[in-house]
């Protein structure tokens, strides 16, 4: 479809095409035109300006008079395929039992891990996108989204496959993430495995099929002091250079057992949580090229601290934001609300949430050169506000849709 937009109240997010990802006070930077018209074609962006400078052409015009634009969201950290809800683990902590002995009881992923066991492809698939249609409505055009409820080789691939089937039936971009080390199952245990040991087992009796069938562009592991540690993650390493998987790692949520080093050290795409930082952690990510994905749902969800963000951008650290959408600890995928978290919980600025959002969300898939800003050439992935003061009142203004349209390659969803 081709269509030019006009009247745009604020065109945001307008960095040359070349800007891969941005850090220190250029975070603080979201571009915009005021009064300006875009125009789309062939799903791509193939000009923009102020109105002043608008062609006069036969392509059709929609007039956006009080309404922004800004690129759709890239949510780069998500769990949205699964089966099934986990609201009454909200009720058990709400009466104070702990994450960790919700999943020593058999909650949490194993519960998750459970209902994925008993759920056909086809029903997850078709849970996911009532889910995804929601995300799309609210902004969301570009989504990682990762396996890890499947615990086994075959669940795992179900889920990889899932994916891989709402990506060819929805006009969002989906990002399949392999995340081979979660939770130690128990039949794992009964067979004398321990976090390392099922680890490499998984990444062996996996990857052959993902790579055949094409189906994770990522590698990941829930890298932590209960779950899985250090011998763990070099296995992941290992796994990731010998596939050509770039790494993105949970890591730090609840302890800092130095996995943040190690893996920046390995070139890691991203380390993903952040909510525990030593001051080693800080200085191993300082002007490297690894990004820190920050996730303040989580955070809120489960009452647990916030990541540093002012550090983490002072230490000249890439920084992103993402939703962590999942059912036990981010039930909820909507990045307007990470935003205002963002702003509200961690002091990043509007402008620094409206980045982390999106050019940086973009850069944490290795997909800056087609997503996250207005820039010609760029895939036509856009969001049209309603009615709205500014750009900035989206991440001030919570709890309310503030999505017209959100348009994925040009075209309506």
């Amino acid at each position: 479809m081709n269509l030019r937009l006009i009247n745009i109240k604020q065109l945001g997010g307008v960095h040359p095409l070349n800007t891969k990802a941005l850090r220190g006070k250029a975070l603080d930077q979201f571009p915009l035109i005021e009064n300006a018209f875009l125009t789309l074609r062939n799903g791509k962006i193939e000009e923009f300006g102020p109105m002043s400078e608008c062609p006069q052409d036969e392509t059709p015009t929609q007039d956006l008079t009080g309404r922004c634009i800004l690129p759709a969201f890239v949510d780069s950290h998500s769990h949205l395929v699964y089966a099934g809800t986990r609201e009454q683990e909200f009720n058990l902590r709400l009466k104070g039992a702990s994450y960790e002995e919700i999943a020593a009881a058999g909650g949490g992923i194993l519960n998750s891990a459970g209902r994925v066991a008993a759920t056909t492809q086809d029903e997850m698939q078709r849970q996911s996108s009532l889910r995804l249609n929601r995300l799309i409505a609210n902004g969301t055009g570009t989504l990682e989204i990762k396996s890890g409820y499947g615990l086994d080789a075959e669940n795992e691939l179900k889920m990889l496959r899932t994916i891989k089937a709402l990506n060819e039936t929805s006009h969002a971009t989906l990002v399949p993430t392999f995340l081979a080390a979660h939770a130690l199952p128990s039949w794992a245990k009964t067979k004398g495995m321990n976090d390392a040991t099922y680890t490499k087992y998984m990444l062996d009796a996996c990857l052959p099929t993902i790579k055949a069938e094409g189906l994770a562009q990522f590698l990941d592991g829930f890298i932590e002091r209960d779950y899985f540690k250090l011998t763990a993650l070099e296995h992941l390493i290992e796994a990731s250079a010998a596939n050509d998987l770039p790494l993105k790692i949970h890591i730090n949520q609840f302890y800092d057992i130095g996995g943040i080093q190690m893996a920046v050290k390995a070139g890691a795409l991203s380390v993903d949580h952040l909510e525990v930082m030593t001051q080693e952690a800080l200085k191993s990510l300082h002007g490297s090229d690894t990004i820190a994905t920050l996730l303040p749902s989580c955070s809120y969800f489960l009452g647990i601290p916030y990541a540093p963000a002012r550090q983490l951008i002072e230490e000249d650290t890439l920084v992103a934001l993402a939703t962590d959408y999942n059912p036990g600890s981010s039930p909820g995928g909507n990045m307007q609300l990470v935003c205002n978290m963002a702003c509200a919980k961690m002091k990043m600025t509007p402008a620094e949430a409206l980045n982390a959002a999106t050019l940086n969300g973009s850069a944490a898939l290795n997909l800056s050169h087609r997503k996250g800003s207005i820039a010609i050439g760029k895939d036509a992935d856009i969001l049209i506000t309603k009615e709205i003061p500014s750009l900035e009142y989206i991440c001030y203004d919570f709890g309310t849709n503030h999505i017209e349209q959100t348009l994925l390659a040009g075209l309506p969803s």
